[in-house]
């Protein structure tokens, strides 16, 4: 899947979560759904495009896919 409409889907799960009067729970909720709901290849692409500078990515969604990035590591 193209990195542009990773980011594009990254952010707009970002947005319903930013509401969460608890930042920690928004970053929760929106990490669970990417697991949930994403496929292997989608998360690890995303993964890379964070490690690479994350060009793109909104705050809260950075932040969620820096830990999906370290809950990879550690499942791997």
């Amino acid at each position: 899947m193209d990195v542009e409409r990773l980011v594009q889907m990254a952010n707009d799960i970002a947005a319903y979560f930013v509401s969460d009067p608890d930042r920690e729970a928004g970053i929760d909720g929106m990490l669970g759904h990417i697991q949930r709901f994403w496929e292997p290849r989608m998360r690890r692409q995303i993964v890379a495009h964070w490690q690479a500078g994350g060009a793109g990515l909104s705050a809260l969604a950075a932040e969620a896919v820096a830990r999906l990035a370290q809950a990879e590591v550690r499942s791997a």
